[in-house]
């Protein structure tokens, strides 16, 4: 505070020192008034406008050498100080605004993250049954192939070639348990963002390991057009998995109660804008009748159950990544939900 009050004392100095050869004291002072404030607030500001105005009138208005008031003095000193005094309340309403949308900015940042943390947990809970079941069937196997070597290892002689068989498919199924673990976990950790080289090939096809077990359920077909060779781009994993995974629990939950062809089509490409695009489409119940925009909208929803945030965060973790999130119908029936990524050019250790 006594800095800022220093400073208010010391820019009123320079201004008189500046002023007194060149009788230029209005705009000098203004000057230190606007530094005043800017530097040090209001308080300051008022301060500079004080002593501004007192060495304009003692001073500039020549009360030390000729001390008879003229009429136009009083005025001239009044207008300079309601000038000064706009000047800093001006400011201070600058910078106080300016303040409150640094607040706000934050405040919208840490509520986008709690948002998508939200969005995370309720897909777990989503995710719960998909994935007990999808560990589930290579614990079975294992069990199975782990009898099926003791068989084979107490016959007389022992069948090795086929033990070792049985141990290989034991060694398999524990691997992909691990990795469906493994990207669970990845999926629902907590901490900022992580951006690396990824390959959006690799993310479709992780999330849909996790996924294939619910849309079996329900008798769905899926299908994937992936174009080979696209180039590997710099982005979150995590968000983008996050993304497919409200994509494709949304097809499926909207599939799940139409008759007829249930598929679920998951493609991608490149664009002539240096973009990939990524598509996935279904034959559900397709979108409602209101305009699609607001489906994106946080807290709207179209399921019984559903908390309307999955389509929101996926659409701002898209547009975090340069690319932008839509939906149309589908032909004869159902929904399409497309998005763009941009493709970086810079070298993976510039962007980190």
């Amino acid at each position: 505070m006594l800095q800022r009050y220093g400073l208010a004392i010391l820019c009123c100095g320079v201004a008189l020192a500046v002023a007194w050869p060149i009788d230029a004291p209005a705009s000098c002072f203004l000057l230190a008034v606007t530094v005043s404030s800017l530097v040090g607030g209001l308080g300051p500001g008022l301060l500079c406008a004080a002593l501004s105005a007192l060495a304009f009138d003692v001073l500039f208005l020549n009360r030390l050498l000729q001390p008879a008031f003229l009429p136009t003095d009083g005025l001239r000193v009044v207008v300079f100080l309601a000038t000064a005094l706009l000047v800093a309340g001006l400011l201070e309403v600058k910078r106080r605004a300016e303040e409150a949308g640094k607040r706000a900015e934050e405040d919208l940042r840490e509520a986008r993250d709690d948002l998508a943390q939200l969005s995370r947990m309720t897909a777990m809970g989503e995710l719960t049954a998909f994935i007990a079941h999808e560990v589930n069937q290579p614990i079975a196997a294992s069990v199975t192939n782990a009898n099926a070597c003791l068989r084979w290892l107490a016959g007389d002689p022992p069948n090795l070639e086929e033990a070792r068989d049985a141990t290989r498919s034991i060694v398999e199924a524990g691997t992909r348990a691990s990795e469906i673990i493994s990207r669970t976990r990845q999926f629902f950790k907590t901490g900022m963002p992580q951006r690396e080289l990824v390959d959006m090939a690799e993310i479709i096809d992780g999330t849909i390991v996790l996924l294939t077990s619910e849309a079996t359920r329900y008798a769905i077909t899926i299908r994937t057009s992936l174009a080979s060779g696209l180039p590997k781009f710099i982005a979150d994993r995590v968000q983008l998995q996050q993304v497919m995974v409200n994509l494709i629990t949304n097809s499926i939950d909207a599939m799940k109660d139409v008759a007829g062809a249930r598929e679920l089509v998951i493609s991608s490409e490149r664009t002539a804008d240096r973009e990939i695009l990524v598509s996935v489409s279904d034959t559900g119940v397709g979108l409602p009748p209101k305009p699609t925009v607001q489906i994106f909208d946080a807290f709207v929803s179209t399921k019984r159950n559903g908390t309307g945030l999955g389509l929101a965060i996926s659409r701002s973790i898209v547009q975090a990544h340069g690319g932008r999130l839509w939906a149309t119908p589908n032909t004869p029936r159902g929904a399409v939900f497309q998005f763009t990524l941009a493709i970086e050019d810079e070298p993976l250790d510039q962007q980190l």
